[in-house]
């Protein structure tokens, strides 16, 4: 239990997270009582011992977190892990859950144009999201569980080592950045994110989550701007 935010950005240090924003967030996760499940200590270091992604699935599944309980299948990633990109979406929908496969049906779909309007194919990308199970209801996960997946998704970070990462939707802002701030504020400029185990910073874009931008169609022109942005920064040498 974290009874301060000294408490929760120091268990932030120890599991080598380390984002930095332009704009330095001062309260993230602000409840003075978030309980976390997260790994234990020799999970951690097992996870820190972890090279290959497919060595993450039984230490994920072993972690017996309440979220299995409810949920069919892992729905760890999807592509390529040579990719320079990586995106991280929210959490497993029913669709994704069904497949274990993250980013499929319409949203996978939506998801697939925006990024061939780039010039970019879907199987020559990384594609996670911040929690590997379906959440109940496809409700919004709580700052508990974002912490509690958050090593799982730095050590895939590491491993991919990828030269941007594109965040979609505000729990994986929350997750990859670290912040209270909200999705509109963050939007339309680069972050950094580095953890303790990397020798670089990566940079990250965040934009709206497909699912939402088929529910509010209003704003894609402005997730259009943000893949151009991307589009420009993975073309920069």
């Amino acid at each position: 239990m974290f009874q301060s935010n000294k408490e929760y950005f120091e268990f932030l240090k120890q599991s080598g997270v380390h984002s930095f924003l332009q704009e330095t967030p001062n309260n993230h996760l602000t409840d003075k009582n978030i309980q976390t499940k997260s790994t234990e200590n020799k999970d951690l270091k097992s996870l820190n011992e972890i090279t290959e992604l497919s060595d993450l699935v039984p230490l994920i599944i072993n972690h017996k977190s309440d979220l299995q309980k409810t949920a069919k299948n892992l729905v760890l990633f999807d592509g390529d892990t040579n990719s320079k990109l990586m995106i991280v979406g929210e959490a497993p929908g029913q669709e994704e859950d069904e497949q274990g496969v993250p980013f499929v049906g319409s949203v996978g779909q939506l998801l697939n144009k925006m990024l061939s309007a780039i010039q970019l194919d879907r199987k020559d990308i990384y594609v996670t999201n911040a929690l590997p199970w379906k959440l109940p209801q496809n409700r919004t996960a709580t700052d508990q569980e974002i912490l509690e997946f958050l090593p799982f998704l730095q050590r895939q970070i590491e491993i991919i080592k990828p030269k941007c990462i594109y965040v979609l939707g505000t729990t994986a802002a929350k997750a990859i950045l670290s912040t209270p701030l909200s999705l509109d504020e963050l939007r339309g400029k680069w972050h950094s994110y580095k953890s303790i185990n990397m020798d670089r910073s990566i940079q990250v874009l965040v934009s709206y989550h497909p699912s939402f931008l088929l529910q509010s169609p209003k704003f894609k022109k402005e997730a259009w701007g943000d893949l151009q942005m991307l589009q420009k920064k993975l073309n920069e040498h």
